[in-house]
């Protein structure tokens, strides 16, 4: 019940995103019932469809094709619809900017165009144009009715009214004699002269909207996708080497220096196959490390859709060996067949157990959500009957089972999981859930180190949290 509720309010929220894309990308941009409108509209259908695809499919076991059909345009669109709603919140400040600024140029020029054509020449008085009309009064009008000029005007001609034909108004030409002298004030008994009428003030030019909805529609969309474009190149591009040493006051001075190649959530998927497993396998041997750990996520899919991408990880060579321990997405796959396919390639997976290497032990324990298939962590099977004299470093794919690790007086956990975020600002919810979101802290006498990941879950993109190896260099104290 609660899982439907939550999926209802997210496709909701969905639907509410994507509304407001619509609007601000093709309803303010677009002529009602033009090609783009169309297009933009089916778009706007189209693409979350694709998107609820791409994170089904594999759940609801799609032929693996078809989620690789689905997944590059699906999950690409999410990370596309995060920026471009980013980019128009930040126009949605800009907009009514460019607007006042717009509308004070426009003002200004109307005003100084206003006072070109109607001020008066030069040599005539502000106060009346030069031909205006006074009306005599009325025992020195004509028996005619008729309307005579000023004689201070100039010398345009009157409009002549008949008694007998109907009242109309008189029509004026523009001043064009010499200068007028004041004019007189109309005599006892006559009508006096209407106030000069106000001109309203002028509506909300459409003209000017349509120019700031496609400003501001395609800086936000320049920068959302040149954002998301940045992110893919990043992830396809390959991990980067990172370096870090952790002092461990237990690790004997024979063991000074020893380096261990840590990767995680390398995610082979249907989008990163084995061009990106081959990429990190060679990454990390041109490290040379002494001991490499794979801390989980290291799939998104079955052994038989993905077991000949996970093939390159034979060809790690470190002098230790490599080891292995599941992560959450490993459950999602089928975590037993993938253990044995590991080891068939070379692997060593620690599920809840320990070995001694040079100068410390190595731990690992299972990922939480193998609890639910009744193999969740056990720390005292791992951990329980060391000597605690030894240095002891545990791979763990969560930071959040660190108390459990300070529980059993393990020195340095090694973890992934959080991807840094990988897509910000995902960072500040990944702190909400996690102890440790990148890089190394330290909790009570164990300290912990967060991998930001190798690869990508979902959208094939990273921004704020570039993928990563890091090789951990011990140190000893003693040394």
């Amino acid at each position: 019940m609660v899982f439907a509720l939550v999926g209802l309010v997210v496709l909701a929220l969905l639907g509410a995103v994507h509304r407001y894309l619509w609007r601000r990308f093709v309803g303010d941009t677009t002529a009602p019932g033009s090609p783009l409108r169309r297009a933009g509209t089916v778009a706007a259908f189209v693409l979350p469809l694709l998107s609820v695809g791409a994170m089904t499919s594999g759940r609801v076991g799609a032929p693996f094709w078809l989620q690789q059909v689905l997944a590059w345009p699906g999950f690409l669109w999410l990370a596309c619809l995060l920026y471009l709603t980013l980019a128009l919140l930040v126009g949605e400040v800009v907009r009514p900017v460019l607007l006042r600024v717009l509308a004070r140029r426009d003002r200004k020029a109307l005003t100084a165009e206003s006072g070109t054509s109607s001020g008066a020449p030069s040599g005539t008085s502000p106060g009346t144009s030069s031909g205006a009309l006074v009306e005599l009064p009325e025992e020195t009008r004509p028996r005619t009715e008729e309307l005579v000029p000023s004689r201070s005007g100039g010398t345009s001609e009157a409009a002549v009214r008949t008694a007998t034909e109907p009242m109309t108004e008189p029509e004026t030409e523009p001043a064009t004699g010499p200068k007028s002298e004041p004019e007189a004030e109309p005599a006892a008994g006559s009508a006096p002269q209407p106030a000069a009428e106000v001109p309203p003030a002028p509506a909300p030019n459409p003209s000017r909207r349509l120019f700031v909805s496609r400003v501001v529609g395609g800086a936000a969309a320049a920068a959302g996708l040149a954002t998301v474009g940045y992110g893919t190149y990043g992830v396809l591009r390959g991990p980067s080497v990172r370096r870090i040493t952790v002092p461990l006051a237990k690790l004997p001075r024979a063991a000074h220096g020893f380096r261990i190649a840590v990767v995680s959530d390398i995610h082979i998927g249907p989008i990163l196959g084995r061009a990106h497993t081959r990429r990190i396998v060679d990454t990390i041997n041109r490290t040379s490390p002494d001991l490499v750990a794979v801390v989980g996520d290291l799939v998104d899919g079955s052994v038989a859709d993905l077991g000949s991408a996970a093939e390159p990880l034979a060809a790690l060579r470190a002098r230790h060996g490599s080891f292995f321990v599941t992560g959450n997405h490993e459950y999602f796959s089928g975590a037993e067949q993938w253990v044995d396919h590991v080891r068939e390639l070379g692997l060593h997976p620690l599920e809840n157990a320990r070995v001694e290497i040079e100068g410390f032990d190595l731990a690992g324990v299972n990922d939480v959500a193998g609890e639910t298939e009744g193999q969740g962590p056990d720390f005292v099977k791992a951990l329980g009957d060391r000597d605690r004299g030894r240095a002891s470093v545990l791979l763990a794919h969560q930071p959040v089972v660190i108390h459990d690790a300070v529980e059993h007086g393990v020195d340095l956990q090694l973890s992934g999981h959080t991807h840094g975020g990988q897509l910000w600002p995902g960072n500040l919810l990944a702190e909400l859930a996690n102890p440790t979101v990148a890089g190394l802290e330290r909790y009570g006498d164990t300290q912990l180190f967060v991998s930001r990941g190798a690869g990508a879950w979902g959208p094939p993109v990273r921004v704020g949290a570039p993928s990563d190896i890091t090789v951990v260099e011990l140190a000893s104290r003693q040394a």
